[in-house]
């Protein structure tokens, strides 16, 4: 049988020469040349062709607590210097505070108005890309005070230093505007708040005068009527006492008549009257029992009882009846009624008017010249750079130097590795 002969492989270890590598490279060093020599020339064409752009920045702090002290002593309203920073902060941060701002100011943004196009469109791709607000936190740096930082980056042709300072300017502007509306608002809603505190006070003064005076009114009406009640009792009780009287007369008279009594007398002098009598005589009788007033005589009963017919009125008989009368003539007119209904200025009794007039005083002379405080403090103005910021000429050709190198150097290597005869053949 015939059997398949082995193939022996020669596995011997390939071993790369390092000095014939770098004399192959040097061999080929015109290859590395013109690579370096054209990525070097590309960057350079780059970092002169390219638009520089420019950054410009402010710093803004905030203000003394003095600064801010004749807003917060009003009592009506409260900022602090920190606050006041992070407002303005915001404020730079708000999109349409800057739309607002370049549609006031569009000069600012002509060199980069492309013809046709509207402004918004304009203002949309600076503001994206231009702006940037940063807030210093003194914890986390070495800045002793907390601060805010707007910073610019623009292109050639743009004024970044106005656009910043003109900015900033305007954000303090625009937030002083709006500290001192809300302060005028405040005190517009006190005011009224106080002006209405004094209406419901007056509304109560005259619901209360009111209330006092039918009080009043309704007690007098009260006691008028318990009076005239008792003065109409009263004369009915005369008028009976006198229609009694009348009937005792006309009892007396009849006996008197009877009795032939025709002048008054006395039970004694009428046992006597038979008898005659010697010289002057004068008599006194001593009794404890009344005498009869058929005694009085038949002229004299006669006499009372025509008159007491006769009579009008039992008034007089009666000193309560005049008292009466006074108090019903007293109660005619109410003094104190008249005394509230004739005030002039009411105003004056009301409780508590000096504190609300001191008040509305106070908030009617309440002004506050808003120029003459700041907000914050511009720690430092944007200034023109000292050069722009890219493109960064140096880093772009020495990276296009490096790579225009590498790229040489990997192209003689793959041209040693893959084609060693061609490499050979060029010695």
């Amino acid at each position: 049988m015939n059997f398949p002969a082995k193939i022996q492989h020669d596995n011997g270890q390939h071993e790369i020469d390092i000095a014939e590598l770098l004399r192959s490279l040097w061999k080929q060093r015109g290859i590395i040349l013109i690579f370096t020599a054209l990525s070097t020339s590309i960057a350079v064409t780059y970092a002169l062709m390219a638009q520089p752009q420019y950054k410009v920045q402010n710093y803004v702090r905030p203000v003394a607590s003095a600064e801010l002290d004749m807003l917060n002593e009003t009592g009506l309203y409260k900022i602090q210097p920190e606050e006041a920073l992070r407002r303005i902060g915001s404020s730079m941060e708000s999109y349409d505070e800057r739309r607002k701002f370049f549609l006031a100011n569009p000069d600012l943004l002509s060199p980069l108005q492309i013809p046709g196009k509207p402004i918004e469109e304009t203002i949309e791709n600076f503001n994206t890309k231009a702006f940037t607000v940063d807030q210093i936190d003194p914890k986390k740096t070495a800045n002793l005070s907390e601060a805010i930082q707007l910073g610019v980056e623009y292109p050639a042709g743009v004024n970044g230093v106005l656009i910043v300072n003109n900015f900033t300017d305007y954000v303090v502007k625009r937030e002083k505007e709006k500290v001192e509306a809300d302060f005028q608002v405040i005190i517009a809603n006190r005011i009224a708040q106080v002006e209405r505190k004094l209406l419901s006070k007056k509304a109560a003064y005259d619901a209360e005068k009111d209330s006092k005076i039918a009080a009043l009114l309704e007690k007098d009406q009260l006691k008028k009527e318990w009076l005239q009640d008792e003065l109409k009792a009263l004369r009915q009780q005369l008028q009976t006492r006198r229609q009694n009287r009348i009937k005792q007369l006309d009892e007396a008279i009849t006996i008197a008549t009877k009795l032939g009594i025709v002048a008054p007398t006395t039970p004694s002098a009428l046992g006597e009257s038979g008898q005659s009598r010697q010289g002057n005589m004068i008599r006194t009788e001593v009794s404890n029992q009344a005498i009869p007033l058929y005694f009085m005589g038949q002229s004299a009963l006669e006499a009372e009882r025509a008159t007491l017919r006769s009579r009008n009125s039992d008034d007089f008989t009666e000193p309560r009846v005049d008292e009466i009368q006074k108090e019903l003539n007293l109660l005619a007119n109410n003094r104190e009624v008249a005394l509230l209904r004739q005030r002039g200025n009411e105003e004056l009794f009301l409780k508590g008017l000096s504190e609300i007039r001191e008040e509305l005083a106070h908030l009617n002379n309440l002004h506050i010249n808003f120029d003459q405080f700041n907000l914050v403090n511009i720690d430092k103005i944007a200034t023109p750079p000292p050069g722009p910021i890219k493109p960064k000429k140096a880093i772009i050709v020495g990276l296009g130097f490096t790579l225009g190198l590498l790229l040489g150097v990997m192209l003689a290597l793959f041209r040693t590795i893959a084609f060693p005869k061609i490499v050979d053949s060029e010695k």
